[in-house]
C-alpha cells in the first residue's frame, strides 16, 4: 500500500514555446468540493449561531412583531418611527436621501426590531428566574404539587419552540455560592460517622474557627467571582483537578465505555470499525448543525447545560511543564488510526461528502492488509501519553516541534478522534464470564499502554473479533456526555446501519478513493529512551489494576421501586454495607452528581456515608434488631441520601465550595488548617452511576439482548475501590469495580461478592421476591 497519496493540482514544464500547464481536473474538482463543503459548514454554523443567539425568539418571530407593529401603528395613525427621523432631521439632512414613506418604514423596522429584542430579553430573563427555582426537586416523588404544575406551564411558555442543543445556554442560572454556615454544617454532618468523639470535637473546633474568621473573607472573593464568571467552579476544577496534574492520566483519569454484552453484530474488525466510525462522524455532523436535542429533566421541561459538547471532537490534551492545555480546532476532516505499531491519517471526506460505512471499511481493510514495519520508535510512541506529563511535555518540545515529527503529531492531535484497530480479541464469554469481562475492562482502560492515544478526547477501540469500546479523556467533559455519544453509536450500528449476510457493511466499494496516509516519524534514540521510561511506568500502573466486572441480574430497578425506594439510594446503601463487611469499617465515600442545571456546570460530590446509613448497616449486622427497626432505618438512610443528592444537584453541595475556598486562600497567601485537612482526606470508595439517557433508542423489553455493560474507571485511592454501575431496564444492574493488587486491604472480586450479597440482604427485608435469592 502506498504510504501517502498526493493530489497535485497542476504540473508545468518550460519549453522553447513557453510554459506548458498540465492541469489535473480530478484534483481541482476535489479542491472545489472540499471548499464548497467548508463554506456550507461555515454557513450552517453562522445560521445556528443566530438562531441560538435570539432564542427563545426566532427570525419568524421578528416578522410577526414587525408586521403586527406596522399594522397597529397604521391603524392607530401613529408614526411608526415614534419621531425618530424627525429628531434626526434637526441634525442631519435625512429628507434629502430618504422619502417620507421610506422614513416611516425604516423607523418602523428599527423600533419593531427593538421591541422584538426587548421581548427576547424579557423572556430570557423570566426563564432564567424560573429555572433558578428548584423546589420541584424536593417534592414527593411520583406526584407534582399545584405550585410545580404552574411553574412547569410557565417554563414551557417562556422556553420557545424547537430548541437546539445550545439554545438554553444564556437562560440557565449561574451556580450559586452556598452560605459558609450551611457548608460547614453539612461537612460536619458528613464527617461525624467517620470520627470518634475526640476527633470530631477537634474538627468541629477547626470548622467553627474557619466559619467565624477566615471563611467570610474568602467567601467575599468567591461571591465576586460568581458574579463575574459564568460558573465559579468549572474553570478552576478543570485546571487544578485535571490539567495541572502531573501523574499519568491513563488509569488515574481516563475512563472507558463497553460494547453490547450479548450481541456481536459482525466478526469483521474492519466492518465494525466502518459502521462505528460513520456513526461517530454522523453524530459530529448533528453536533455541528446543533441538531442534537438538549437534555431535559422533569417531563422534558427543565434543560441541562450543553457546554461540554463543544469539545467532544477535534480536541486533544497537550502536555505542559506546569499545566496541560486543551487544544481544540473548529474543523477536522480526518481521523488517526493505530494498528500494529503504525499510525495512519485517514480522510473522512471524498467527492465533497462524508465517506459511507462500506468506504470506511475499505480504508480499514487497507490498513489491516499493510505489511510494512513500524518506523524506529513509532510502535511505542503513544506510550508518551500514558506516562508522567512533564517528561512528555519536554519530549514534545524537544523532538516534536519541527519537521516531519511536528506534521505527524499535528495530524494526530488535530484529528476528529483516535482509532485503535486492536490485534487482540475481547468479548463477554458466557462460559467464562468473570475472566472475559475483567480482561475486556482492563483492555479498554489501558490496553498495552502504547496502543491508545490517551490525550485525545476519546479513542475508539475495535478488536480483532469485532467487539469495540471507548476510552475517554476526562478533562474536557464528564461521563454522561460521552455516554450520550456512545448510546447513539450503539443504537445506530446493528439496527439502522446493519451488515450484509457475510458481515460487511452495507453498500459498495469506492473504485478510485485514495488510501490512508502513513504518518512519517524521525524519532532519535534519546526520545526512544523517554518513550521506554514512560512505558515502564505505565505498565507498572496498568499491571496493578485489579478489575472486576459483573452483571447483577437477580433483580433490578423494577423490584427496587416496589420497595418504594430510590434505586440509586438502594445501591449506595448496599455499597456501604458491602464495604463494612469487606473492611470492617466505614470510609469517606464519593458519589458523582451533576450540576448541569446551571450554566457550565459539571459535577458535585454526594457524601454517601451518612450517620443514617451507618446506623442501618450496624442494625442489619445485628441479629437482635427487628426487621421493622431495620426497615425504618433503611427508609431514613434512603431519604437522607436523596436529600444530599438533591442538594448537590441544586448547588448546595459541600466539596466544590470548599475546594474553591481553598484556592482563594492560596491566592491570598492564607493558611487554613480546616481546609487543608478537609481536602487531604482520601476517598477510599469512589462511586458513579452511568445514566441511560436516551431510553427511546433501546427497547430492552422486546430486545433485552441489546444491553451494554456501561463503563468504568480506575481506583482513586491506593487502598480503596472505584465502583461504577449502570441500571438497565427493570431487571439488570452492571457493576465495574477497580482496586489495586498492591493493596493488602482490597480485592475487587471479594468486594463484588459482598455487593451481591448486600443487595440480596437488603431486598430480603421486604420479602418481595423469593426467586431473587435463587438466581
Amino acid at each position: 500500500m502506498a504510504e501517502a497519496h498526493q493530489a497535485v493540482a497542476f504540473q508545468f514544464t518550460v519549453t522553447p514555446d513557453g510554459i506548458d500547464l498540465q492541469l489535473c481536473h480530478e484534483a481541482l474538482r476535489q479542491i472545489y468540493l472540499s471548499g464548497l463543503h467548508s463554506w456550507k459548514k461555515r454557513f450552517v454554523r453562522f445560521k445556528n449561531g443566530v438562531m441560538t443567539g435570539v432564542y427563545p425568539g426566532s427570525p419568524s418571530g421578528l416578522l410577526v412583531v414587525l408586521t403586527g407593529y406596522m399594522s397597529a401603528t397604521k391603524y392607530a395613525k401613529i408614526d411608526p418611527s415614534l419621531g425618530l427621523f424627525t429628531k434626526l432631521s434637526t441634525h442631519l439632512p435625512v429628507s434629502k436621501y430618504i422619502t417620507e414613506e421610506g422614513q416611516r418604514i425604516a423607523g418602523g423596522v428599527l423600533v419593531g426590531t427593538g421591541l422584538w429584542v426587548t421581548v427576547i430579553f424579557v423572556m430570557r430573563s423570566v426563564l432564567k428566574c424560573l429555572l433558578s427555582w428548584h423546589g420541584w426537586m424536593f417534592g414527593q416523588h411520583g406526584s407534582l404539587s399545584f405550585k410545580t404544575k404552574v411553574w412547569l406551564v410557565l417554563v414551557k411558555v417562556f422556553s420557545g419552540r424547537k430548541p437546539m442543543l445550545y439554545s438554553f445556554q444564556s437562560s440557565l442560572p449561574r451556580l450559586p455560592v452556598p452560605p459558609i454556615k450551611d457548608t460547614v454544617r453539612r461537612y460536619l454532618d458528613s464527617a461525624r460517622p467517620l470520627m470518634d468523639d475526640e476527633q470530631y470535637k477537634r474538627m468541629e473546633g477547626l470548622a467553627k474557627d474557619f466559619e467565624k474568621n477566615l471563611g467570610p473573607r474568602l467567601q467575599w472573593y468567591l461571591k465576586l467571582k460568581s458574579w463575574w464568571a459564568s460558573n465559579y467552579v468549572s474553570d478552576w476544577w478543570e485546571e487544578y483537578i485535571y490539567l495541572r496534574g502531573h501523574s499519568p492520566i491513563m488509569v488515574n483519569s481516563n475512563y472507558y465505555a463497553m460494547d453490547f454484552l450479548y450481541v456481536f453484530p459482525t466478526h469483521l474488525q474492519a466492518a465494525r470499525a466502518g459502521n462505528a466510525i460513520h456513526s461517530l462522524m454522523m453524530y459530529r455532523r448533528k453536533l455541528d448543525r446543533a441538531q442534537i436535542k438538549p437534555i431535559f429533566l422533569l417531563k422534558d421541561c427543565v434543560p441541562l447545560c450543553s457546554a461540554q459538547w463543544e469539545r467532544m471532537y477535534n480536541t486533544s490534551r497537550v502536555p505542559g511543564l506546569e499545566t496541560d492545555i486543551l487544544q481544540h480546532v473548529n474543523e477536522s476532516k480526518h481521523i488517526a488510526v493505530y494498528h500494529k505499531g503504525r499510525i495512519y491519517k485517514v480522510w473522512m471526506f471524498y467527492d465533497g461528502r462524508l465517506l459511507l460505512p462500506r468506504e470506511i471499511e475499505q480504508q480499514m481493510e487497507r490498513i489491516l492488509a499493510d505489511k510494512s514495519e513500524p518506523q524506529p520508535g513509532e510502535e511505542l510512541l503513544p506510550a508518551l501519553t500514558a506516562g508522567e506529563r512533564v517528561p512528555w511535555a519536554k519530549a514534545r518540545s524537544q523532538f516534536f516541534s519541527r519537521g516531519k515529527n511536528k506534521q505527524s503529531l499535528d495530524a494526530v492531535e488535530k484529528a476528529a478522534f483516535f482509532v485503535t484497530l486492536d490485534d487482540s480479541e475481547q468479548r463477554y464469554e458466557p462460559d467464562n464470564p468473570v475472566r472475559s469481562l475483567d480482561s475486556y475492562g482492563k483492555s479498554l482502560l489501558h490496553g498495552k499502554c502504547y496502543d491508545r492515544w490517551f490525550d485525545k478526547s476519546f479513542n475508539l477501540i475495535v478488536y480483532k473479533n469485532g467487539t469495540m469500546g471507548l476510552n475517554a479523556e476526562h478533562s474536557w467533559a464528564d461521563a454522561p456526555v460521552i455516554g450520550h455519544l456512545w448510546e447513539h453509536v450503539l443504537s445506530s450500528d446493528p439496527v439502522k446501519l446493519g451488515y450484509s449476510e457475510d458481515g460487511h457493511c452495507k453498500g459498495n466499494l469506492h473504485p478510485n478513493m485514495p488510501g490512508p496516509q502513513r504518518l512519517q516519524w524521525d524519532i532519535p534514540e534519546e526520545c526512544q529512551t523517554v518513550i521506554n521510561n514512560s512505558l515502564t511506568l505505565a505498565k507498572t500502573l496498568a499491571d496493578d489494576v485489579d478489575m472486576h466486572i459483573f452483571p447483577f441480574n437477580n433483580f433490578g430497578k423494577g423490584l427496587i421501586k416496589k420497595c418504594k425506594t430510590s434505586p440509586d439510594a438502594f445501591i449506595q446503601i448496599a455499597l456501604q454495607l458491602a464495604h463494612f463487611r469487606d473492611k470492617g469499617k466505614f470510609c469517606l465515600t464519593y458519589e458523582a452528581s451533576m450540576t448541569r442545571l446551571f450554566r457550565e456546570g459539571r459535577t458535585e460530590t454526594v457524601r454517601s456515608c451518612t450517620v443514617q446509613t451507618c446506623d442501618f448497616v450496624r442494625a442489619l449486622m445485628n441479629d437482635n434488631t427487628t426487621k421493622d427497626e431495620k426497615l425504618k432505618l433503611l427508609k431514613l438512610a434512603a431519604e437522607k441520601h436523596q436529600e444530599l443528592y438533591r442538594l448537590a444537584m441544586t448547588g448546595s453541595g459541600i466539596d466544590r465550595h470548599l475546594f474553591c475556598l481553598y484556592l482563594v486562600s492560596k491566592y491570598l497567601g492564607e493558611d487554613s488548617a480546616f481546609l487543608k485537612e478537609v481536602l487531604s482526606e482520601p476517598w477510599r470508595l469512589s462511586t458513579s452511576q452511568t445514566p441511560l439517557q436516551q431510553v427511546e433508542l433501546f427497547d430492552l423489553k422486546r430486545h433485552p439482548e441489546y444491553v451494554t455493560s456501561g463503563g468504568g474507571f480506575g481506583p482513586v485511592a491506593d487502598d480503596g475501590y472505584g465502583v461504577s454501575y449502570i441500571v438497565l431496564g427493570e431487571d439488570l444492574i452492571n457493576f465495574h469495580i477497580s482496586s489495586k493488587h498492591s493493596s493488602l486491604e482490597t480485592d475487587s472480586h471479594r468486594f463484588g461478592c459482598n455487593i451481591k450479597q448486600a443487595l440480596l440482604d437488603i431486598l430480603d427485608l421486604f420479602q418481595l421476591d423469593n426467586k431473587a435469592n435463587n438466581k
